[in-house]
């Protein structure tokens, strides 16, 4: 039987990569492969038969003391530790097909020589834009950024780009100069997958050749439909309160409309959204985190689920989530989610960061039939269950791993 080695950065479901991590190598398990993960340590770690190569913790959170942090520093531009485990790894066991998700900064794609020099075929997910922006969201100081196209990487220093911080900014230019130099992405990698055409023509633009990056949307696991409801509860955002999703703009923007909006999540901008709820005396509610069957009731009675992100979106699992619950979407014209709401016909698209063209959008959603609202839901559910069903995953993975297998 085949045998697929994936390697990540987490070993549990923190976000959305991870979570595709995990779910693409159970769909090949489930089809008879053998799969092998490869990651660090981490107090959240689901367990794994493979944890004994895992490398050490990564992570600032855990580095409490000024040599922690430059030894975390260091181990985040290029990790020998996670080289050398990965090596033994290779040496001990027998793999046809490695992919690799979300690496760098943490395993950093030191590993990714040593698995070209195995003669491994090595396939690459882009879950984020970070094999073109070193700080891998096209973004800095809330505004999209392409500054560093042209190759001038210390852009990333001068416009603190990571959390609006020199030091961190340092630390991540000098490991994207690094890799540059010694060609650590592009000698290696066989294929990069795009989760949407966005990023496969970002990427391109950025000087990918159009023959290594092919476009495999990701799949969003079937939702329950006895969640599916009428449309009596507000629109609703679902996801991190985080400044790129363009939450200041919502909030805003529902105050302008007069339309009340609940937001569930959590995240770094929490309290200043409370806040500007509170100025604006805006409609807007946080909800905080949901999960399981309260987060899909609670998206399954929205009226619409609102994105109105503000970078570079990829194919958000969020807005396909929703669709599969006959959810109508107003999604901002960024990134990945026109195409989602373009080609499924659910919803209406607004110029990001235009608070007044969403408000606008936000009062026609409000004021739709539930008629209007049903057919539009069940036009994206349709949509999401054809285009973005796992066994339509598996197949177009498996027809890219086919030429690779010996």
């Amino acid at each position: 039987m085949p045998h697929l080695l994936s390697l990540n950065s987490y070993h549990y479901r923190r976000g959305g990569s991870d979570a595709v991590y995990f779910d693409h190598a159970a769909l090949f398990q489930n089809v008879g492969w053998k799969t092998t993960y490869f990651s660090m340590h981490h107090p959240e770690n689901i367990p794994s038969s493979s944890d004994r190569y895992f490398t050490k913790l990564v992570d600032y959170e855990y580095a409490r003391t000024l040599p922690e942090k430059l030894v975390t520093a260091a181990r985040s531009i290029y990790n020998f530790e996670a080289l050398v485990r990965v090596k033994r790894l290779l040496a001990e066991n027998r793999f046809d097909i490695v992919h690799v998700h979300s690496v760098y900064h943490h395993l950093t794609p030191s590993v990714l020589p040593v698995i070209r020099d195995a003669g491994l075929p090595i396939f690459y997910t882009a879950h984020d834009l970070k094999l073109a922006c070193p700080a891998y969201k096209m973004m800095t100081q809330g505004r999209v950024c392409e500054a560093c196209k042209g190759g001038d990487l210390t852009n990333v220093v001068r416009n603190r780009c990571i959390k609006n911080s020199f030091a961190a900014s340092a630390v991540v230019a000098a490991e994207a100069m690094l890799h540059r130099r010694l060609k650590s992405y592009v000698d290696t990698i066989s294929k990069v997958v795009a989760p949407s055409r966005f990023y496969r023509d970002k990427l391109i633009e950025w000087g990918w050749a159009p023959d290594r990056v092919v476009y495999i949307p990701n799949f969003a696991e079937e939702v329950d439909p006895k969640f599916v409801s009428d449309h009596r509860a507000p629109i609703l955002y679902f996801g991190r309160l985080s400044e790129e999703k363009g939450l200041s703009t919502l909030i805003r923007a529902a105050a302008a409309a007069d339309v009340p909006v609940d937001l569930i999540g959590t995240g770094p901008e929490e309290e200043k959204l409370a806040s500007l709820i509170e100025q604006t005396g805006s409609r807007a509610r946080l909800i905080g985190r949901l999960d399981g069957e309260a987060l899909w009731s609670a998206v399954g009675q929205a009226r619409a689920v609102v994105l109105p992100s503000e970078w570079y979106e990829n194919a958000p699992m969020s807005a396909l989530e929703a669709l599969q619950l006959e959810r109508p979407i107003i999604g901002a014209d960024i990134g990945g989610i026109p195409e989602i709401v373009n080609d499924s016909g659910a919803g209406l698209l607004v110029p990001s960061g235009d608070v007044y063209a969403l408000a606008r959008a936000l009062s026609e959603m409000a004021s739709a039939t539930e008629g209007q609202l049903t057919a539009m839901g069940r036009a994206g559910a349709h949509y999401a269950r054809t285009q973005f069903s796992k066994d339509l995953y598996l197949e177009r993975m498996q027809n890219l791993y086919a030429s690779y297998l010996g």
